[in-house]
């Protein structure tokens, strides 16, 4: 990569916001097995705006609890702890979005498109390897793209011509931001996940989610999946002009599935659509 590039792809990832406060505390309470309820809960309360998200959420017709769920408290006891740090983490990732960008990438085709992929790969997950977290996996579906975001808004003119090259050239997307900028949004968006200092395997699913040979772990390999049964689906879209065909995943997610996924998606966006 060309030194004035490089200076730029590093500046883009300091440039980027950290996640709240709020979200930080979520996380690293997640890495702890001793962790209570209660602590889970002051953090959210903390953060009136999150709260109030999380709350209108599990309100929704989409989970099905008993009366309605007043408290972060209480809402831990029905749905448990991964359930809001899967909010928290989807709210605060959608905040991060913006409206406009200079590369014209549509960004509201991009997070329908995100939100898809971690709701296949979550699912993906819990029915082929229960061992593994889905709530980290659909994380890694909801980030696995991120990379695009720090482009398009520090590096537009750039990937402006990489989302060219894609379309004229019929190339995937991926590869033509390393002709164009000499690395990828890969490996931007896990440069970005160590800097939000999340888990290693949502790192890696980041990293490596265009790598379909590569030996990774359950997680990496449900994005993989589910990024390509998305694309050949047309559940969004994020720049990449090329559909690779790749084995995807249909014999394990049915179209029930997929009308499931479409509530959960459509939930996360009334929640507040990109700032």
């Amino acid at each position: 990569m060309p030194g004035e590039l490089a200076g730029k792809f590093y500046a883009a990832v300091e440039k980027m916001p950290a996640f709240p406060k709020s979200v930080q505390k979520i996380l690293a309470l997640s890495r702890n097995i001793d962790c209570s309820p209660r602590e889970v809960a002051s953090v959210v309360e903390s953060d009136p705006v999150m709260a109030a998200k999380v709350l209108k959420a599990l309100n929704s017709p989409y989970y099905p609890v008993p009366g309605r769920i007043t408290s972060i408290d209480r809402a831990i006891a029905y749905l448990g702890f991964n359930t809001i740090k899967n909010l928290a983490l989807g709210i605060a990732s959608m905040g991060m979005l913006p409206r406009q960008n200079k590369a014209c990438l549509d960004m509201h085709q991009y997070l329908l498109h995100s939100l898809y992929v971690a709701g296949v790969a979550k699912l993906l997950c819990s029915r082929t390897d229960p061992s593994a977290d889905s709530t980290d996996c659909h994380i890694a579906g909801l980030l696995h793209d991120f990379g695009k975001v720090v482009f398009a808004q520090y590096m537009a003119e750039e990937f402006r011509l990489a989302l060219d090259l894609s379309k004229n050239e019929a190339i995937p997307l991926h590869l033509a931001e390393r002709q164009i900028l000499g690395t990828d949004h890969c490996r931007m968006g896990s440069l970005l996940a160590e800097k939000w200092q999340l888990p290693d395997s949502i790192v890696q699913a980041m990293r490596y989610h265009h790598d379909a040979g590569i030996h990774g772990s359950s997680i990496l390999d449900c994005v993989i999946s589910a990024n390509h049964l998305c694309k050949k689906k047309g559940l969004g879209f994020s720049g990449n002009a090329l559909f690779e065909e790749q084995p995807a995943a249909e014999s394990i997610i049915s179209e029930e599935d997929i009308k499931k996924i479409r509530e959960e998606t459509a939930l996360f966006l009334n929640l507040g659509a990109p700032s």
